[in-house]
């Protein structure tokens, strides 16, 4: 069977699902640049949610019960089936998130690579381990290891439709449960890609990775079943309303929530180097990227440089749905509103517009746009714009850059550019975010050892690394009595003065000065 085929079978077996629980309901998927059907999908409501998760639910016992070696084994069949159809996929999210195929190549990789990643270390990671015991409980073994949680569910989003939603997908499977995941009603057929490719590469435990489609409704279906742990990637504003949901049934959440990440470009930087950097984090995938650069705090020294070269390589850029086009159109149209309002509400304020501005590069599409001089207090540096702009302010040294980028509710991500190892790696460990490259951006995200996620605003919980593994399980702790202790402190049984001579012991061994 053809994965076309396949995924005709996900979506008709999805619909059937709907059907026995009466209910018809579909949505048409739209590509944003051409405005054509990619495919319509059942609107999953509590019944059908329901019944997906208690089938997950059986297959969860089953995947768990495959162990490491299983799981793995499965997991790298499932990462060879992706590797295999990449360019199949790209042709997918071209159309219906519509970034260019080279960039939709790129986040599919990032997604391989992590998904071998969390298949090769969850033993080491998850795997039972003995622990010392401590003076209290010497005669005890003691042993820790990693359970999984059962179904985990994710809510995943429209801007990165394959890696963002693998950095949870990948860690649960390989953490040993079982997934039911929402993809974003703007992507659901890429979603549906992905199930069905698991159905094709890992047909004996298939319903271990299923898939239901619709809106926030289904989503919060998904909260109510309930899951064991729901991951969701979104806005702040809807990660409250998918918190308050779990909240009525105690479902433990992961929140990836947005981000107004700044770069820091300090007086002995690489300017050209560093006017590339924030060009591709601010404008690549049409600004729609979570951790991408949306504002710059460049040192005097730098600033005009700073900014006449990144003025040069903006204006090589042009958003397009063609092969030469260096971004797509925007994913969401109402996103446009957000830029053109965070746009006119800088420019009421003063703020020079370097290129671009309010007018679209055609229907569905916003040009790239530079922004100076624009208020601390204005839309476009407090509330995430999620489009292709960009604000350049000049600050006095990288101190004050650094006071100005923690200024912000948000802490997801950010960039430190300095010839000075140690300069910049101050500057970064003190920026207050979860991440922060230096001398580049973005690539945090590429690096499957290091977790990722943001405070403040930005979210709570990791995905990816080890802490993404642990993220997906919940601690267990065993001891076992090796051998009995002359006298049992912890027995009604025990003598009068044991008390007193564990108190004597405690205070010799930490009672003393040092």
């Amino acid at each position: 069977m053809s994965l076309a085929e396949q995924m005709d079978t996900v979506t008709d077996a999805a619909a059937g699902t709907v059907d026995r629980h009466a209910t018809t309901e579909t949505f048409e998927s739209t590509a944003p640049a051409t405005g054509a059907v990619v495919g319509v999908f059942p609107v999953h409501g509590d019944a059908a949610v329901g019944a997906t998760v208690a089938r997950a639910r059986a297959a969860a016992g089953q995947w768990a019960a495959l162990g490491f070696d299983g799981r793995k084994q499965r997991l790298t069949a499932y990462r060879g089936y992706l590797a295999r159809r990449m360019h199949e996929l790209a042709d997918l999210v071209h159309r219906e998130n519509g970034k260019p195929h080279a960039d939709a190549i790129l986040e599919i990789s990032l997604a391989v690579d992590h998904l071998a990643w969390a298949a090769g270390h969850a033993r080491k990671a998850l795997g039972p381990r003995r622990v010392a015991s401590g003076m209290l409980a010497a005669n005890h073994a003691s042993y820790l290891e990693y359970q999984p949680l059962g179904v985990v569910g994710v809510i995943g989003p429209w801007n990165y439709p394959v890696f963002t939603p693998m950095g949870s997908i990948a860690y649960a499977l390989a953490a040993g449960n079982a997934v039911v995941f929402k993809p974003s009603e703007f992507t659901p057929a890429i979603g549906a890609w992905l199930a069905a490719a698991w159905r094709a590469a890992v047909p004996d435990v298939a319903d271990a990775f299923q898939v239901v489609t619709g809106f926030g409704a289904t989503g919060a279906a998904l909260c109510r079943v309930p899951v064991d742990k729901l991951a969701f990637t979104g806005s702040a504003a809807t990660g409250r309303k998918v918190m308050a949901t779990c909240a009525e049934t105690l479902t433990p959440v992961l929140m990836e929530l947005g981000g107004k990440d700044a770069m820091i470009v300090d007086d002995d930087a690489d300017v050209v180097a560093a006017a590339d950097a924030a060009v591709w984090g601010a404008m690549s995938n049409g600004g729609q990227t979570c951790i991408g650069i949306e504002r710059v705090y460049a040192t005097s020294a730098v600033y005009d440089r700073f900014v006449a070269e990144v003025s040069a390589q903006v204006q090589k850029l042009r958003p397009g749905s063609d092969e030469e086009a260096t971004y797509g159109p925007m994913t969401m149209p109402s996103q446009i509103d957000v830029v053109r309002r965070h746009v006119a509400d800088a420019t009421a304020a003063g703020a020079r517009v370097v290129t671009g501005g309010t007018d679209d590069a055609g229907e569905g599409y916003v040009a790239p746009t530079v922004l100076l001089d624009v208020p601390e207090t204005s839309a476009a540096v407090r509330e995430e714009t999620f489009g292709p702009t960009l604000t350049i302010t000049r600050v006095a040294d990288a101190e004050e850059a650094l006071q100005r980028a923690n200024a912000t509710s948000y802490g997801l991500a950010g960039s430190v550019f300095s010839a000075s190892k140690d300069r910049a790696m101050d500057l970064a460990r003190r920026m207050r975010s979860g991440m922060t490259s230096i001398n580049s951006v973005l690539t945090f995200a590429s690096v499957p050892a290091l977790p990722f996620g943001g405070v403040g605003e930005s979210g709570f919980g990791r995905i990816h690394g080890e802490d993404g593994l642990k993220e997906f399980t919940r601690a267990k702790a065993i001891t076992r009595q090796r051998l009995p202790l002359p006298v049992n402190l912890m027995s009604f049984g025990r003598p009068a003065g044991a008390a007193d001579a564990l108190a004597r012991v405690m205070g010799m061994v930490h009672g003393r000065h040092r």
